[in-house]
């Protein structure tokens, strides 16, 4: 059994695509195309349930259409619609030592060397040169920063951290 420990949140199965089983999937992390994956994994009625993944195509920057082992035609999908998907962190880690996609850090929690902790991010806009980071505080504020790797101080993939070291009265511009 699979327990919400053992993943991470990477996005939400959307609508079929088609007749023959294929799924939208709207993501937040490409993990699943960085690493060799042979399953996803949905909540299905709050049961984490691996599904194997036959093909996948990306469609646009957030969206890939997949198509899953005996889920072979659209009143098969379903079950899937909706559904929140998360990877295995044991996958992750065994191939993650470096930030390879801004958007893997949607979840994490944000710290900076300063100022400690600040939040969690809750959105990774990289449609400019100019990637942000929507960060939700504690105290329900949004806090807009722009992220590169030269500011990363550590991050740790299991715990779902982000360390920076920001430059001085950043953090005050919110």
């Amino acid at each position: 059994m699979i327990t919400a420990n053992e993943v991470f949140k990477i996005g939400k199965m959307g609508r079929p695509h088609g007749i023959k089983g294929e799924i939208c999937l709207h993501f937040t992390d490409d993990v699943f195309d960085r690493v060799d994956a042979d399953y996803l994994v949905c909540d299905i009625d709050g049961i984490l349930t691996p599904f194997f993944m036959e093909e996948w195509q990306f469609k646009g920057r957030d969206t890939a259409i997949i198509k899953f082992e005996n889920i072979n035609t659209e009143e098969d999908t379903k079950i899937l619609q909706n559904a929140d998907v998360y990877f295995p962190f044991s996958l992750a880690e065994e191939r993650e030592d470096e930030i390879r996609s801004w958007k893997m850090l949607t979840g994490f929690s944000v710290a900076d060397t300063t100022h400690g902790h600040i939040g969690t991010v809750a959105l990774v806009d990289d449609s400019s040169a100019n990637t942000l980071l929507e960060i939700k505080t504690g105290d329900g504020k949004t806090i807009l920063l722009p992220i590169h790797p030269d500011l990363v101080e550590s991050f740790d993939i299991k715990q779902r951290t982000i360390t920076l070291n920001l430059p001085e009265g950043l953090l005050m511009l919110n």
